[in-house]
């Protein structure tokens, strides 16, 4: 992002513009990196420098704000500054350390396997209803130690809480769907208290049982902040992988050539997957002091949002930067963040995404998009609402 002299040359962002950003991505983040518009109060910023300079400078850019639940509670610890971010960090970092990670390749496989086994022989699927959505909705669920039985409610009360826009079909801000959210929010607590209670009284090797056993300075976590973790595991831990797979398979469905690449090369095509599509398009953070970025003021309290889409699609940072290279070297990409607030998830999610593509390519190597005008991604965390996908060879 270049510096400006003057505040005046930031120039709002319209609502036309701000949706075209979901459906044309790349020339969006184009525009981003190279300027930096202000919206409605906002900052937006795309540049590579200016996007982890947000994401490293936690005293400046605080995680803390509006909760997204409408609960008006924080999900720990993605919602919370040092040092209580720390506090909690410490102790659930080792639960998803990569040894403890490797340790769940079976179950995820079986899971990936199965799923895929079980439409396999189909024309066509709802690739989000099939697989992207279930396929860590289950892998999730069978880490906490929850009934596979309960997949439709934990998926209903995720999307309750997420965007109950899409459950009412009205804007997000209409007082039926903020009531229908506050509702399903209080649901969502309700389900895992009852799961935390059930786990008190019959201790399992389930994740559950771990967080139950969590202390910070000798106590043991109390209740509401267990809950807290829980929703953060439910808001986390599935939407960003199926975005993931949405976002990876749209584009291996439409290359073969690609799709032959990543194949070949599984691991540093992930990489490059990750870097090239980014499932998460921004990550929001609140300023806590007056500064500048690139020369934009910005206010104490103002919202900033960092692209990481567009950070990592910047050629001062990768060569050839708008090129899929399957075999890319260097690849720091910041699809999982950077800083403390770094996603503490990213070796689980890794381990997903890979298998899903291992598995999905030994048992199904051929496959398109159906209906192509159909398939649109949500801003923010690129989900499909649809994605009409069709399996076998094209005639």
């Amino acid at each position: 992002m270049a510096p400006q002299s003057q505040a005046s040359q930031y120039r709002p962002l319209s609502g036309a513009q701000h949706t075209s950003v979901a459906a044309h991505l790349r020339a969006a983040y184009e525009q981003l990196r190279t300027s930096a518009p202000v919206q409605e109060g906002g900052v937006i910023v795309g540049a590579r420098r200016e996007v982890e300079q947000v994401l490293r400078d936690a005293q400046t850019y605080s995680s803390t704000g509006a909760s997204r639940l409408g609960a008006g509670r924080p999900l720990r610890p993605l919602e919370l500054d040092s040092p209580a971010h720390i506090a909690f960090r410490a102790i659930l970092e080792p639960l998803f350390a990569p040894a403890r990670v490797v340790d769940l390749t079976k179950m995820i496989t079986c899971a990936a396997a199965e799923l895929i086994d079980s439409f396999a022989d189909q024309p066509e699927i709802d690739f989000t209803t099939c697989f992207s959505v279930p396929f860590p909705a289950q892998v999730l669920m069978t880490l906490l130690g929850l009934p596979l039985d309960d997949l439709a409610w934990v998926l209903d009360l995720k999307d309750g809480v997420i965007r109950p826009n899409r459950a009412l079909g009205r804007p997000l801000d209409d007082p039926e769907v903020i009531a229908y959210q506050t509702t399903m929010t209080g649901e969502a607590y309700e389900y895992f208290d009852h799961a935390l209670e059930r786990r008190e009284q019959d201790r399992t090797d389930d994740l559950l049982s771990d967080l139950l056993d969590l202390t910070i300075d000798g106590e043991l976590l109390d209740r509401e902040h267990l809950l807290d973790v829980c929703m953060c595991l439910l808001i986390e831990g599935i939407d960003p992988v199926s975005a993931a797979l949405d976002c990876f398979f749209a584009s291996l469905a439409e290359s073969p050539k690609l799709r032959a690449a990543v194949i070949a090369n599984p691991r540093s095509g992930l990489e490059e997957l990750l870097r090239w599509e980014t499932p998460t398009m921004f990550v929001a953070r609140t300023a806590t002091r007056n500064t500048s970025l690139g020369g934009c003021p910005i206010s104490a309290g103002q919202r900033v949002f960092a692209l990481l889409g567009a950070a990592n699609l910047d050629p001062t940072e990768f060569s050839d930067a708008e090129t899929f290279h399957s075999q890319r070297k260097v690849n720091r990409h910041l699809s999982f963040g950077s800083g403390i607030h770094r996603c503490l998830g990213s070796h689980l999610a890794r381990m997903q995404l890979l298998v899903a593509l291992r598995e999905w390519h030994a048992r199904i190597p051929d496959y398109s998009v159906s209906r192509r005008a159909e398939l649109l991604f949500t801003p923010g965390v690129r989900t499909a609402e649809r994605f009409a996908m069709r399996l076998g060879r094209s005639v």
